[in-house]
């Protein structure tokens, strides 16, 4: 079984998360864009039972960072754990994202990623795909 560690930018805070993600996304939304100072988010999900961590953390609006260093690191609740990919060990990942949320915010400079489903919004409140 793939056994992958992460940790934020100072090593405060660590987590290891096993096996193979449920999906994997890419997203543009506002908060997303405001958390990581960047256009878009890459990030996996696994099962909560799959994840571990180590370090205190804090916590804005269910998404847990460090409070030394600020660097979100993951985001976790009683079904699943959400995984700034970013902050894995090892980069680049073997991990392509399937899916785009929120592509309506989208820079216009980036292209949509080939072969992954396109939503308006969230994935599970935008039933519409482009």
């Amino acid at each position: 079984m793939t056994l992958r560690h992460g940790a934020c930018r100072c090593g405060r805070v660590r987590y290891s998360v096993s096996g193979e993600p449920n999906r994997v996304g890419i997203c543009h939304c506002t908060d997303c864009r405001q958390e990581s100072g960047s256009a878009f988010t890459f990030f996996g999900i696994w099962e909560a039972e799959a994840f571990s961590t180590t370090g205190e953390t804090a916590v804005y609006e269910g998404r847990r960072f460090c409070p030394q260093c600020g660097s979100h690191v993951f985001a976790i609740d009683d079904v699943e754990a959400e995984i700034k990919l970013g902050s894995l060990d090892i980069a680049p990942t073997d991990m392509v994202p399937t899916y785009e949320l929120w592509v309506k915010r989208r820079e216009p400079w980036l292209k949509p990623l080939p072969g992954a489903e396109q939503y308006d919004q969230d994935r599970l409140a935008d039933q519409t795909r482009l």
